[in-house]
């Protein structure tokens, strides 16, 4: 039973602000910091430092508050590892007890913070079965979802490959055109999700004996679909609150790709982040999403045969050999840190 009659603020939590940064990003990560130290609810904010360009833990130091500490990684350990490291911090500093994780670009809308609080209180399930997200509104998919589509019109459709499913192709085109003359709906109060991005998340320290930790070995890339999964698999609930907004200040890879004829951004934006993308969701998929091995077979082989096709009309069949292998990778468990000639 979900009550949300009860808006009161309670004093006793305190958050850690949980994120990870690298490169040269503290134009953006001095943003987050700034945001989250103007809370007094935020009790600690923990920065992962997966070797930035410049040092991180200087920088920091600028702000003079005790609440910030930096773990600082001499190489890049992904995503994975890096919330990994920073979830392990907040939950043996023992001065939390909700977590609220953020990308290092990521910017709550005001009052963020004080509305998660207020939903979590009014959320009557127990601590370790329920986690809040917040909306960001450049993920369209998220945005439908929040307006009330269902989300597994577009997560763990079964026997899919890489998003294709041929036995669903006049369903989608139902979809796509039904949607055309769909009225414009208001945002519902609330919705679940069976999986989300780390950053907006919100969730309870009890939750780790369920949940554990990011896997290390996924290393970037649907690391946090598959960590954040295991919430739904625990019998727990994701709630989407799309009251709650964040902005991301860099836009996210592929958002202003442009489809072309005979082309794909699988190949066509071969780099390593696709290969780690193409890779970790096959492990990922391939593990909760494969309900009959024969199917994902078919549409395995078509659309490969599609890619295949298209690689020869591109001239990125260098492209598409490494796509395969990266595919392949992911079907055997092939994690950790693959080797340049991956990419």
């Amino acid at each position: 039973m979900i009550i949300l009659a009860n808006r009161m603020l309670s004093p006793d939590h305190k958050i850690s602000i949980l994120t990870v940064t690298y490169g040269n990003r503290w134009q953006y990560l001095q943003v987050l910091i700034k945001y989250a130290l103007s809370h007094s609810n935020v009790a600690e904010v923990v920065v992962v430092d997966n070797a930035s360009a410049y040092s991180v833990a200087d920088r920091v130091n600028e702000f003079n508050d005790a609440r910030i500490k930096v773990i600082s990684n001499t190489e890049n350990e992904g995503s994975a590892g890096g919330y990994n490291a920073a979830i392990n911090q907040a939950y043996q500093s023992n001065c939390a007890n909700l977590f609220f994780m953020l990308d290092d670009d990521n910017l709550p809308a005001a009052g963020v913070i004080d509305t998660l609080i207020s939903e979590w209180d009014a959320t009557e399930l127990p601590n370790n079965k329920k986690a809040l997200f917040c909306l960001r509104e450049d993920r369209a998919v998220h945005i439908k979802i929040a307006k009330g589509e269902d989300p597994y019109r577009y997560y763990l459709v079964a026997n899919n490959f890489l998003g294709f499913s041929v036995f669903r192709v006049f369903q989608n085109q139902l979809f796509k055109l039904r949607d055309k003359f769909k009225q414009n709906s208001p945002y519902l109060p609330r919705v679940k999700m069976p999986y989300v991005p780390y950053g907006g998340l919100m969730f309870h320290r009890s939750l780790i004996a369920d949940i554990g930790l990011p896997d290390r070995n996924m290393f970037v890339y649907v690391d946090d679909s598959e960590y954040t999964y295991r919430i739904t698999q625990n019998h727990g609930t994701i709630w989407l609150i799309p009251s709650c907004r964040i902005s991301d200040l860099e836009q996210s890879q592929g958002i202003g790709y442009k489809k072309r004829l005979f082309h794909s951004p699988l190949l066509d934006q071969w780099n390593f982040r696709t290969y780690y993308h193409v890779r970790n969701r096959m492990y990922f998929y391939s593990r909760v999403a494969i309900k009959n091995k024969i199917v994902f077979q078919i549409n395995k082989t078509l659309y490969l045969t599609y890619l295949q096709i298209v690689s020869l009309l591109s001239s990125k069949v260098k492209e598409y050999k490494k796509l395969v292998l990266a595919i392949n990778d992911g079907l055997a468990g092939k994690l950790g840190k693959a080797d340049n000639d991956r990419f």
